[in-house]
């Protein structure tokens, strides 16, 4: 008999196989999925986001898919909260339950809680996202060098939603974003937590991504992102997948150059992806076609937090 509940994370890069691998192990378990994907909620982000289909989630229950409008604002602090309520019904009925995903912020909300953030003023969003359009990424990282050099050394300052969340904490509170990011306290949990990460060959990661971005463009990408345009300056959308195809709905440079740049900006999303992943040394890492070791590996786990529990 199981000591305890235990949510098992399954983190990875972009296209490394999350969705097949966590379907196999919740029908060993019996159980359900929830998302930590920042753009799968969505309804109106489908095939952008790779969201698995009713097929794809193989008659497994899964949460926080489609659970939203792109016109509605979720963030990580609100994912965590309506998570970790989910969780508790979810635990009467499973004591394993499994939580997948990229989002490298979505797991670590979920997982321990996050810092107290400043509402943000009206309008600064929209504000930066345009000025970054009009003067490019260089401008906003001077100004964010300006300040809060803290935050500005510590940040990926090629990833545009980085330096604006930055920006738009410090032009909101007259504070230093770095001054808000103290490190969060874990959150009073009455689950144990397993994490297990997934990954491949770097090659053979690569030739993944590149076949996902042929089939989505064959899906109707591009015409998802014309569904989209009216809501281009959401946060969800400032993102690989949708940017590169406004920027040629835009006229800035032709198709070719479009399918050039998905898929070369996935593969520096999956390597940024990874860099976060490895970070965490909870993390146990495998190749998607290790089912029967990562489950030898939870059961290990499992018997050794019940264990303790006796002792």
């Amino acid at each position: 008999m199981m000591a305890s509940r235990f949510l098992v994370i399954v983190v990875g890069p972009t296209a490394v196989g999350k969705t097949d691998f966590c379907v196999q192990l919740a029908k060993e378990y019996q159980t359900q999925i929830l998302s930590m994907d920042s753009r799968q909620f969505f309804r109106e982000l489908s095939i952008g986001t790779a969201k698995p289909s009713k097929e794809e989630q193989g008659g497994v229950p899964h949460h926080f898919i489609d659970s939203h409008s792109i016109q509605e604002e979720y963030n990580a602090g609100a994912f965590a909260l309506d998570a970790r309520l989910l969780l508790q019904r979810l635990f009467r009925q499973h004591p394993v339950v499994i939580a997948t995903g990229g989002s490298g912020l979505y797991v670590r909300a979920l997982c321990e809680g996050l810092d107290e953030m400043p509402d943000i003023l009206p309008g600064i969003r929209e504000s930066l996202t345009q000025r970054l359009e009009q003067d490019g990424l260089p401008a906003l990282v001077a100004q964010l060098r300006e300040l809060d050099p803290v935050y500005a050394r510590q940040v990926d300052v090629q990833n545009p939603q980085r330096v604006i969340r930055g920006l738009e904490v410090c032009l909101s509170s007259g504070q230093p974003y770095s001054s808000f990011r103290k490190k969060a306290l874990a959150t009073a949990r009455d689950f144990q937590i397993i994490k297990i990460g997934l990954t491949r060959d770097r090659e053979e990661l690569y030739r993944r991504i590149d076949h996902r971005m042929d089939l989505m463009l064959a899906q109707g990408l591009l015409d998802e992102v014309k569904s989209v345009l009216p809501f281009r300056n959401h946060q969800a959308l400032q993102t690989v997948g949708y940017t590169e195809l406004f920027h040629y709905l835009d006229g800035d440079y032709d198709f070719a150059e479009a399918v050039r740049l998905l898929k070369r900006n996935s593969r520096r999303y999956a390597k940024r992806q990874m860099t976060w992943f490895n970070r965490d040394p909870e993390i146990q890492w495998f190749h998607p076609d290790q089912l029967a070791d990562v489950l030898a590996w939870v059961q290990q786990k499992i018997e050794g937090e019940a264990g303790r529990s006796i002792s």
